[in-house]
């Protein structure tokens, strides 16, 4: 067991996760790991190159031996709960205890934006992990997700695909955690991905959306999703990161 304080990043391929991963890193030792899923999106990969680029600084990759979305569910032959995903629990939460066995003590970084719920979040998060450290370079700036998103555009990265198709976040495509207006825009924008996770819920027989299976879903319900804007106003430029954050 390594007996030195780490810090770790687990970069997600988001936005967030990519600014704060930015902002940890000044004057700062931090080791950044990615978690790799076979349903991320192909461009998440092209998207964490670039990161290294900007940041100066490889990118770790683990994987699950499960791997995919699809295969967990139908291995432990349960999809979500109140309690979250299943998916979530194996390929992510689980990959990260193996490696935590090896590497404590550990002072982690979050991409948590300023927002109200993400504050939630973040409190929360202490509160279930009190064995480590945790920081939020987002909310010590007082940085929101649109804020990220238009630091990332003045360093000249394009962001990931899904948020270029209008999805809030880079999930796995098919994000089982998704609500009615996600599951029908990705009948539209990966009809195979949909008719993937329809076959699953029926094999299983429990669906992604509570109370009604993905396959007798309408595709009029729903409210579209929020396309996050790529403008960072001037004041966040001018004031909330250094010069060094932005100039690379």
């Amino acid at each position: 067991m390594n007996s030195e304080s780490i810090s770790v990043s687990w970069f997600s391929a988001g936005v967030s996760s990519a600014v704060a991963t930015k902002l940890a890193l000044q004057n700062n030792d931090l080791k950044i790991i990615y978690i790799d899923i076979d349903d991320q999106h192909e461009d998440s990969i092209r998207f964490i190159r670039d990161c290294e680029k900007w940041l100066g600084q490889s990118i770790e990759i683990l994987k699950s031996k499960y791997k995919s979305v699809d295969n967990v569910c139908k291995t432990f032959q349960f999809i979500n709960s109140a309690y979250g995903a299943k998916c979530t629990s194996i390929l992510k939460k689980r990959v990260r205890q193996e490696w935590e066995i090896q590497n404590k003590p550990i002072t982690y970084i979050w991409g948590m934006d300023c927002s109200k719920r993400e504050k939630m979040r973040s409190a929360r998060l202490i509160e279930s992990m009190p064995e480590f450290k945790h920081r939020f370079p987002l909310i010590e700036k007082n940085l929101s997700k649109e804020d990220a998103h238009g630091i990332l555009k003045k360093a000249g990265i394009k962001r990931p695909k899904m948020y270029e198709l209008g999805y809030p976040n880079n999930n796995c495509v098919g994000c089982i955690k998704g609500g009615i207006g996600y599951w029908n825009k990705i009948r539209k924008d990966f009809p195979e991905v949909f008719k993937q996770r329809a076959e699953m819920e029926r094999k299983i027989g429990y669906s992604c959306i509570k109370g009604v299976f993905l396959d007798e879903l309408d595709e009029l319900r729903g409210r579209d999703l929020k396309i996050i804007c790529d403008d960072c106003n001037i004041f966040c430029q001018l004031t909330k990161l250094t010069k060094e954050d932005t100039d690379d």
